[in-house]
């Protein structure tokens, strides 16, 4: 340890409204996933809740903002059906959510889907393995199967609905 420079446990613990910032200074934060972050802590809720509320107020938690961020990060290599879950899971306001998902109004999945598996794949599988492949990485970015399956088709495989 450097001299002159007090140790970890000797120095006075950070305030709730400090660590809430320190994380916010990292990245955006749904509300509910901040308030748990700092409810595991031990902090009291009320405690936590008042800060957040006064956070909002100063405009550096906003769930709007946060739902927006994602919306742009992950529109293009997943579903809208995978981008609302996201959301939700985060604990997005509902009509944060709604909101920031009317950028993706006009998006047509199956034609994202296709310019995805393009890009990662590029050719027909050669094999039923490999068919389940490609089928398994559309369905982990939120495309439903009927969508997988129109895409395989689309490129000239011939998909029995099992793979």
């Amino acid at each position: 340890m450097a001299p002159g420079r007090p140790s970890k446990s000797a120095r006075p613990p950070k305030s709730l409204e400090a660590r809430a910032i320190g994380l916010l200074a990292r990245r955006e934060y749904a509300r509910a996933e901040l308030r748990d972050r700092l409810l595991a802590t031990g902090a009291d809720r009320t405690a936590v809740d008042a800060v957040l509320d006064r956070l909002e107020k100063l405009g550096y938690l906003c769930d709007a903002r946060f739902a927006t961020g994602v919306v742009h990060r992950k529109a293009g290599r997943y579903s809208k059906r995978a981008i609302a879950y996201a959301l939700k899971e985060k604990g997005v306001a509902p009509t944060a959510a709604k909101d920031a998902l009317v950028a993706l109004v006009g998006v047509d999945d199956l034609a994202q889907a296709q310019a995805l598996w393009q890009q990662r794949f590029g050719h027909p599988p050669k094999d039923d393995k490999e068919k389940a492949r490609h089928v398994r990485f559309l369905l982990a970015r939120g495309y439903s199967p009927a969508i997988a399956y129109r895409v395989l088709r689309a490129a000239g495989t011939s998909v029995d609905d099992d793979a």
